[in-house]
């Protein structure tokens, strides 16, 4: 396949949704470990939004003007030393960027199964909000069953994704939002109670008083940062875990270290997009082994918003822009 082209986006400057273009572009070669995968859909992330506003490069080694984090897709050709997968297999992951084209190369071992009840787009919603919610949640911060942990921004992909991991497993997730609808409808995905929370620091306290009887969270997944995570500090039991995963609130807290050394709370930051390949392996093996089956069994769900096709690349940007998205923002390659 090699001199062929294929559509992508492209950005072709730093701006808004009129930057972006979609139009030929080189064709990617598999190495000897890697796969060809045929891009059936892909779903935008904050980060293509940042990427687009020249805010959040891709990573070394992946397309730096070709955006897109996640994909669903048939594989399309074996590198020569691939063995794990055949053509025609429909395999879901995670990339450094390019995933919004019609086709990538990705390790062999960076891949999982489609479970069969997945159509394309509900596929191409599940990567990046499910193996971020399981490994952040459930893989560094270790909930369990019977422990309680505080969802922000829960209407969000990788909210909704935490809320039905947390169900699944037996722990009781509470969740916040800026607006009522996303609180009514994600009690649907699994969170036992929400709030409409605009300003956490001054109104969580109370939330966390009603929900948790005074004691507390054991987790939180704070997808929002700035003053979440100082509000975190707060709401979070004895031995509490505080997982830092988003920003968009701010990239900046003053936290109140006494409270977390008497609590003898953990913080930790993570990101996915970022790490190193074999890194990026483990967490979608564990998905696959861990979470995937819940699928199948109707456990879980994709949650879909919205999709659009490639060529309304621009209307998927604003779509995602408004932040009135409840799910995840499908894109379709035809």
């Amino acid at each position: 396949m090699s001199g062929l082209t294929m559509r992508a986006v492209v950005i072709t400057h730093a701006g808004g949704p009129e930057v972006l273009v979609v139009r030929d572009a080189a064709r990617p070669i598999p190495g000897p470990d890697e796969i060809l995968v045929r891009i059936c859909a892909s779903a935008l992330n904050r980060a293509d939004l940042l990427q687009r506003q020249g805010k959040y490069p891709a990573p070394a080694g992946w397309p730096a003007d070709i955006p897109g984090l996640e994909f669903a897709g048939e594989v399309a050709e074996c590198g020569s030393r691939a063995r794990m997968w055949r053509t025609g297999q429909r395999v879901l992951g995670l990339v450094g960027g390019g995933a919004h084209a019609e086709f990538l190369v990705i390790h062999e071992r960076a891949v999982a199964e489609v479970p069969e009840k997945l159509s394309w787009s509900e596929a191409a919603a599940v990567p990046e909000a499910f193996i971020t919610a399981h490994d952040a949640m459930i893989a560094q911060a270790e909930l369990r069953s019977g422990e309680r942990v505080l969802i922000p921004a829960v209407g969000s992909g990788v909210g909704l994704a935490a809320a039905q991991l947390a169900q699944a497993i037996g722990a009781v997730a509470y969740g916040t939002s800026r607006t009522p609808d996303k609180i009514e409808r994600a009690r649907d995905y699994g969170i036992a109670e929400g709030a409409v929370v605009r300003d956490p620091i001054a109104e969580l306290p109370r939330h966390t008083r009603e929900w948790t009887d005074g004691s507390g969270f054991n987790v939180v997944l704070d997808l929002v940062g700035g003053p979440y995570a100082i509000a975190a500090v707060d709401a979070l039991a004895l031995k509490g875990r505080l997982i830092l995963v988003g920003t968009v609130g701010g990239g900046r807290a003053e936290l109140a270290l006494g409270s977390v050394m008497s609590k003898r709370l953990t913080i930790r930051g993570t990101v996915m997009r970022a790490r190193p390949l074999e890194e990026r392996i483990i967490a979608v093996q564990k998905f696959a082994t861990e979470v995937l089956p819940l699928f199948e069994r109707g456990a879980l769900r994709a949650v879909v918003d919205s999709e659009f096709p490639l060529d309304e690349i621009r209307a998927a940007h604003e779509r995602l822009q408004s932040n009135a998205t409840f799910g995840k923002v499908v894109v379709r390659m035809s």
